[in-house]
Order: structure tokens, then sequence, then C-alpha cells
């Protein structure tokens, strides 16, 4: 399966999506709490992000799957009207994502190689809908493969095994990303949009005042932690995102 055959997943530009970070997350004195958690998520999917990716590096695999399978209720419960349901994503896990019938998988630099994942996704048996607890059950083509880059060598490695979009960063300088090194730059997101053809998505530092900057630079979406988690009102931090990239 190549990267095309994953075209029907990708939404138009920009694409938004939200990474979680529970530990930052306080919400009714429940801090750091999977409920608290559940309720972003499902405001978020509300307000339209495209794609949620839940990176919890902490869960175990049973709790990581008890989120997921919340995570997916909450999203598809969102009212949806002229945009697609937003997709649930997991950081590194596949096991998890195949098992609770998420939406995609995304890969680190030390998770299961691109390749292997891909034939992973191609081979994996559909489970009936009566024996899944998952709301919805994916078909193949549309079961997203994202992996993070932190190099143009790195990003030219990665599109060769077909992933359906690329994370390059950091590009501004973030808290999270500062064991990946000084941040990559405007230009070198320039660099990299223009090299590859897969969609590239830019995180680090992502900020309302910078995202124009991003989509400037050939960027198909952004992807951000604080920017989504800590909006007040994401329902127009969602509409500014988009307006931006206008």
């Amino acid at each position: 399966m190549s990267a095309r055959s994953n075209s029907l997943a990708i939404p138009k530009p920009p694409i938004l999506c939200f990474v979680t970070y529970r530990g930052s997350l306080s919400r009714a004195g429940s801090f750091g709490s999977s409920s608290a958690l559940i309720e972003k998520i499902a405001e978020m999917a509300s307000a339209g992000v495209d794609w949620i990716q839940i990176r919890e590096k902490d869960l175990s695999a049973r709790e990581l799957s008890k989120l997921t399978r919340a995570a997916l209720r909450s999203a598809a419960e969102q009212p949806v009207a002229d945009r697609s349901a937003t997709r649930i994503l997991i950081n590194d896990r596949l096991d998890v994502a195949l098992a609770e019938q998420a939406d995609g998988v995304h890969l680190g630099e030390t998770s299961l190689p691109a390749d292997e994942v891909r034939h992973l996704i191609e081979t994996r048996p559909q489970l009936p809908q009566a024996l899944s607890s998952a709301p919805t059950q994916p078909t193949p083509k549309e079961f997203l493969l994202g992996v993070s880059c932190h190099s143009m060598e790195g990003a030219k490695v990665a599109v060769s095994a077909g992933p359906s979009y690329i994370f390059f960063g950091p590009i501004f300088a973030t808290p999270s990303k500062t064991s990946f090194g000084e941040p990559q730059g405007l230009g070198r997101l320039t660099e990299v949009c223009r090299a590859i053809s897969t969609p590239v998505l830019a995180i680090g530092g992502i900020t309302l005042e910078n995202a124009a900057a991003c989509f400037e630079s050939g960027a198909a979406g952004i992807a951000a932690i604080r920017l989504f988690q800590d909006s007040l009102d994401p329902t127009t931090t969602i509409a500014t995102l988009r307006n931006l990239a206008r």
C-alpha cells in the first residue's frame, strides 16, 4: 500500500492535529487524569480539529486501550456538520491502535520501522463489527500511518515506507522538544516540504502568531499540544488557524 492509497483519509489542508499530554491538563481538580483528557478530546472534536493523537507514553497497554476506547466513543458522539469526524491516532502503540480499531498510528524515531508497520497494517485481520469494541471500523485504506522526522535525511527515509503524512520539527523552540536539539526553523521546513510529496505537518512551538508562516512554508498542517490543550475557546482557535491557511 503506497502513501497515495491513503489519500482519501487525508483532509484538505490545513490539517490540524491536537497531540495530547494529560500531565499538563488540569480540570476541576483532576490534574493529569484520563477523565479530564476525555473531556478535552470531546471539546476539541466538537470544535472541529481534524486529528487527535493520543500520546500518553506512561500508560500501560491496558490503560491506553481503555483511554483509546473512550476517546473514539467521545469523538464519534460529537456533532459533525460540513466536515469529517475527528480521527483518533495512537502514538507508537500499533498493537493498541489495531486492537481498538483506532484511525491510525504515529511512529517516533525509536518506534518500529515504518515499512514493517506498513506491512502489519496491510495484513491485519478485520474483526467482525459485532466483536469490536470500537464505534466504527476503519478500512485499511483509511488507517493513517504517520512518522516523526527531525532532519531532511530522516524525512526522505520515512517517506520511502509510504506513510500517510510526516511530522517535521521542532520548528520553533518548545519545552517538549528540547531533546531534539535546536529548532529546525522555517527555512528547513520549506526545504522538506519542497523535497517530498507526502503531507508535512509542522510541530514544535506552534502558536497562533507563527502558524501562518508554517503554512506559507508549505506545511499541509500543524500539530501541537499547548496551542490546542491550553485554548480557552477551541472553536475560535481552530477557525483562526483555518483562516490563516487561506
